[in-house]
């Protein structure tokens, strides 16, 4: 069966008061992501990973490392990923449920203290890629990030948080300033109930 772009759980201008504009939504989730999506089933056709998961195609084919696999890989992650990112967004971001906030603290001294690491992870990323709140294997949250289109499930790791750090995520609205993008990001549009359900 092939991959679908799924709807964004919200309108395309319903993030422009927290700062992501209808623009953005309409390049980013209506066209870059469309095309991962259709480049994933071209790529996957008559291949060991037509009609597997998502999941396992990403988590495979990534651990084969053959080159023949990159192009399946990259469109595969990156159709995960922004999966995952629209739903890590919010008109309404509201409060920080207690139980996450009280995960977060205890892994990083305070919530503020874990915006300012998610940051770094995100402003550092040289070229292309993702910042990520994760549960690890053994439990503990940590904050990471990754080249292009890699993502925690590559490691085993349980993706809380995502922030895509790519320029087509952030040009239109802030232009080259990726840090302000990130604070923007944590600041008025993470759903925090979605990022504690994963928890």
């Amino acid at each position: 069966m092939a991959f679908t772009l799924p709807d964004l759980p919200y309108a395309h201008d319903a993030l422009a008061a927290g700062g992501m504009s209808k623009e953005t939504l309409e390049y980013h989730h209506d066209k870059h992501h469309k095309a991962y999506v259709d480049k994933l089933n071209e790529l996957v056709a008559g291949t060991e990973w037509e009609g597997k998961s998502l999941e396992d195609i990403v988590k495979g084919t990534y651990q084969s490392g053959a080159v023949a696999q990159n192009g399946i890989f990259n469109n595969a992650s990156q159709h995960w990923n922004h999966a995952q990112f629209w739903e890590m967004m919010t008109p309404n971001p509201g409060a920080i449920p207690g139980e996450l906030e009280k995960a977060l603290t205890e892994a990083f001294g305070s919530v503020d203290e874990f915006k300012k690491k998610f940051s770094e992870a995100g402003v550092g990323q040289f070229g292309s890629g993702w910042a990520w709140l994760v549960k690890d294997k053994d439990g503990s949250l940590k904050v990471t990030k990754t080249e292009n289109g890699v993502n925690p499930l590559c490691f085993g790791q349980t993706a809380l948080l995502g922030c895509d750090v790519w320029e087509h995520s952030y040009y239109i609205d802030f232009r080259n300033a990726r840090p302000k993008y990130l604070e923007n990001f944590l600041d008025k549009l993470v759903n925090w109930e979605n990022v504690a359900s994963r928890l």
